[in-house]
């Protein structure tokens, strides 16, 4: 033996082992005594030549390729046990014959089906160990099918979606279904997006959208062993092609990262029967087996294979000598984890020689055991175990290491001169940051693990914990500060940062005292907090046109997906610096808000922009046509909140029958409709980079019903003659913020002419007041601070004036607060109501960033707050807040009340 694998022997002396302790391969060799008579005239290459013939005789497809299969399993399991075939031989040998036997399959299914049709429109992309070329002796085969509406043929009444899952059905059957010459492959199709409910066969766009925008961590893993397999290659590659930003990302969150690690603690607490080293050991899942091997590689290209193409491997074993050829991780520790990989996956193809059964567990009888060991070439089973352990032990400590496990650091206790700054702070409960700081201290903190990280917190411990106690709120301030660095994937930076900047521990203190949100925030992005080194991060934000010019600078080599992250980051950065500026009472919470808003509209253009132009590649233009974004509530009117969604309507011109002139081909609504939905994923989904905003889009027409996307003049037919007038209040905060200026100009005269229309004050006032009471009923107020839903709130301000809007026709400005002065101005409207609503604005503005539940925020905040919205203190701000409500409800009844004979037709 060398290295536990048996030097190599003769085919005679391989086959004898098969006979006496192989039942499957016994009767494989009875079967097919041709091929056995190769084998045992030493003739290998010969016996592998000869699979092609083993179905020369075969009635059909599918019985050719089952004589193959068995043919090249008996051959190849000879070729194994006689140390004449590497490990590397026999999987790739497989694994080809599984794309083989998949285009084979897939071409009979078309010549029967469809015979005259090209095969094409559907494509077969192999996942897990077919996907990296490391198929077992009895693997499953984990495919995904899509297809292409427009390519795939059919027949009658057929439509695209029925052909693929016939296709993809009779494909399965083909390989899957065992008779009498046995079965190809097991085809297992749970790796596809929601198993239990979706189809066989996805569309290629419908499945590009999923990955690109709701596919868990676990299915990011997935595809780093990813490739076509069979069918046709176009369609194939476009979809891996499109998908591989969501497979290899430039940066990524850690959280998920160590998601994915948390799947290797499952599968221990699930398959607890094979954890134990011993007879019955799991070789795949237990720990320090396959799974693990598998997983540490995996973990790593997931980390810096967005921006190291060369780590892209899907096998294991050259993964992990390219992570180390690229220093990523420890030659030592890769030589063993591919040592004993390429062990585990010798033993296991016995396991699976045996009976021809899916196993990874040792057999847990001493018969069983010995059976296996013999036919590998050992005396009896402990040899095996013997040879097993040390290769378990070394990997599994290896995977521990990975995954922190319960290794601890020895750190001093808490200091005594931490004791004496906080009470000289005037802290009395000290004995709950004593324990704080212990527990960051034990070594049990992700964060605080490498002695580096240690240092750098050590570092700035005494001056934040001084910072932190004299905040107004310490306790509370102390609460969020062990939250974030729990949350912390590293603490290095973070630290070091607050050592060299005594002025941000003081603003951090501030922000953990009085904003969960922007700490909760910074708990999951430490990096925003870097943005405030520069003092002019609490500048308000340049006008949309700069900042548009600094989110789209790209550097050399950006792609698509590298730009929406830096976006993503720096948008994240100017909406925390924004935060920051409240906390740090710089501006005016009105001026924030149109700060707010002013980024917004940059982060639209820009990555709108970017997104039109990632999609024409592909797609090409219509030429004649362009797309328009609507924007409405908070966004239309300029002045969003930190937590604010967009609504936003897509709108396009140009006639909708055209096509698209790219290499991928669409019609006009179909074309535009999936760009918007390209807009909306660059907008909102989530990556590394962190969230961006959440978007509305029913205020389109027909709402959720209606298409994403629709043609300006479907548009405009909408508003002038099925709208509700609610659609009509919506549409006085409506502003485009995307498109040519001529085609904005024009859309926004038509907003002007369809808001101008003649209403009946009657019938206008009672619906404004229906759709209000509908609000009351379903969506009451979050609590005594709900500026927007209380009696006398914002929702009633902005309807009195959407009222006064669509029953004069005037002051049709999308600006609240210039809409509430046209509206003054002309005498439809108290004066009054101008301060009444820069006040609840501005205190709406503070509290979702200071009391998210719109409830009376801590003692400590409250000054804060009254700050933020102009008045002197707590009680000048709770009697100012009483007033504006008071103003508000008096207006409302001025114009909304109901008259005597509804209130008594309601009671009748």
């Amino acid at each position: 033996m060398i290295n536990g694998l048996p030097e190599p022997t003769s085919l005679k002396d391989a086959i004898k082992r098969a006979q006496d302790h192989a039942p499957y391969l016994c009767m494989a060799m009875e079967v097919q005594p041709e091929l056995t008579a190769l084998l045992d005239e030493k003739d290998l290459n010969t016996a592998l030549a000869f699979v092609r013939e083993a179905g020369a005789d075969a009635e059909n497809v599918r019985q050719r390729l089952r004589r193959e299969k068995r043919a090249l399993a008996l051959a190849l399991a000879i070729g194994d046990l006689a140390g004449q075939l590497s490990l590397t031989d026999v999987v790739t040998q497989l694994s080809d014959f599984a794309d083989r036997s998949l285009d084979e399959a897939l071409a009979d299914i078309y010549a029967t089906r469809y015979p005259d049709a090209d095969p094409a429109g559907f494509a077969v992309i192999g996942l897990g160990k077919h996907g990296s070329r490391e198929l077992n002796y009895s693997s499953d085969i984990d495919p995904i099918f899509i297809y292409d509406p427009e390519k795939i043929p059919m027949r009658g009444r057929e439509e695209p979606s029925d052909a693929a899952r016939r296709i993809g059905q009779q494909l399965v059957d083909a390989l899957n279904t065992r008779d009498a010459d046995g079965y190809v492959f097991r085809v297992d199709m749970r790796l596809r997006p929601s198993p239990e409910v979706s189809p066989v066969a996805l569309p290629v766009e419908a499945a590009i959208s999923y990955y690109e925008s709701s596919a868990l961590a676990w299915e990011q893993a997935a595809f780093i062993r990813s490739r076509f397999a069979a069918g046709d290659a176009d369609l194939g590659r476009y979809f891996l092609e499109t998908i591989n930003p969501f497979i290899w990302r430039r940066s990524l969150d850690y959280g998920a990262i160590r998601n994915i690690g948390a799947v290797s603690v499952q599968i221990r607490d699930h398959y607890t029967a094979g954890q134990k080293f011993g007879p019955g050991y799991d070789l795949k899942r237990g720990r320090g087996g396959i799974r693990e091997a598998e997983f540490y590689a995996q973990m790593h290209q997931l980390i810096f294979g967005g921006r190291e193409p060369t780590l892209r491997v899907p096998a294991t074993r050259e993964a992990l000598k390219a992570l180390v050829d690229a220093g990523r991780i420890n030659p030592d520790k890769a030589s063993t984890l591919s040592e004993s990989y390429e062990f585990y996956r010798i033993i296991e193809h016995r396991l699976q020689m045996v009976n021809d059964q899916q196993t990874h567990s040792l057999p847990d009888d001493e018969a069983g055991l010995d059976r296996v060991a013999k036919l590998h070439g050992l005396n009896k089973g402990a040899d095996l175990l013997a040879l097993l352990e040390p290769r378990v032990e070394a990997v599994g400590a290896i995977y521990d290491e990975l995954i922190d496990s319960d290794e601890s650091i020895t750190l001093p206790q808490a200091d005594q001169a931490l004791v004496v700054a906080l009470e000289k702070r005037g802290v009395v409960q000290t004995g709950v940051f004593i324990e704080k700081i212990k527990r960051w201290r034990s070594g049990k903190v992700t964060a605080l693990r490498s002695p580096a990280a240690v240092e750098s917190f050590e570092a700035v411990l005494p001056d934040m914990i001084e910072a932190i106690a004299g905040s107004p709120d310490p306790q509370q301030a102390l609460v969020r500060l062990d939250s974030l660095i729990d949350k912390l994937p590293t603490a290095i930076n973070f630290f070091r940062m607050l050592e060299a900047r005594p002025g941000l521990r003081e603003m951090l203190s501030r922000i953990l005292s009085h904003a969960p949100v922007l700490a909760d925030e910074l708990s999951r992005r430490t990096e925003l907090f870097e943005g405030l080194i520069d003092t002019t991060a609490l500048d308000l934000p340049p006008s949309v046109d700069e900042l548009a010019e600094q989110f789209a600078r790209r550097e050399d080599g950006d792609d698509y997906q590298m730009l929406l992250d830096r976006v993503r980051a720096r948008v994240g950065e100017k909406r925390f610096a924004l935060g920051a500026q409240l906390i740090e009472s710089r501006h005016d919470p009105l001026a924030i808000a149109a700060g707010y808003a002013r980024v917004a509209e940059a982060s639209i253009r820009v990555l709108t922009d970017a997104t039109i132009s990632e999609f024409e590649e592909v797609h090409g233009r219509i030429q004649g046509s362009e797309m328009i974004v609507l924007a409405l509530g908070r966004l239309g009117g300029e002045a969003l909140t930190h937590a604010s969604d967009l609504d936003l309507i897509f709108l396009f011109t140009g006639d909708h029958s055209v096509e698209s002139d790219g290499r991928r081909p669409l019609g006009g609504t179909q074309y535009f409709n999936r760009l918007a939905q390209r807009i909306v994923a660059a907008l909102s989904v989530p990556t590394a980079a962190g969230p961006l905003y959440e978007v509305d889009t029913r205020l389109r027409p027909s709402g959720t019903q209606g298409p994403m996307a629709v043609t300006i003049e479907s548009f405009y037919k909408y508003q002038q003659e099925n709208a509700w007038t609610w659609e009509h209040m919506a549409l006085t905060r409506a502003r485009p913020v995307y498109g040519s200026t001529n085609a904005c100009d024009q859309l926004q005269d038509q907003i002007i002419t369809i808001l101008q229309k003649e209403r009946e004050p009657e019938t206008l006032r009672k619906a404004v007041r229906k759709m209000r009471l509908d609000i009351v009923e379903h969506k009451p107020p979050k609590g005594p601070l709900d500026t927007k839903l209380m009696e006398g709130g914002l929702v009633d301000w902005e309807f009195i004036i959407h009222f006064l809007q669509l029953k004069t026709g005037d002051a049709l400005h999308p600006q609240l607060g210039l809409a509430a002065r046209g509206l003054a101005g002309g005498g439809h409207l108290n004066e009054n109501m101008i301060a009444a609503h820069e006040l609840m604005t501005r205190l709406l503005v503070a509290l979702r960033l200071m009391s998210p539940t719109c409830d009376y925020p801590p003692d400590s905040s409250r000054e804060l707050i009254a700050k933020s919205a102009g008045q002197e203190n707590w009680d000048a701000l709770l009697n100012g807040y009483d007033a504006a409500r008071q103003c508000v409800i008096e207006e409302w009844n001025r114009h909304l009340r109901p008259d005597p004979h509804e209130i008594l037709g309601d009671i009748i």
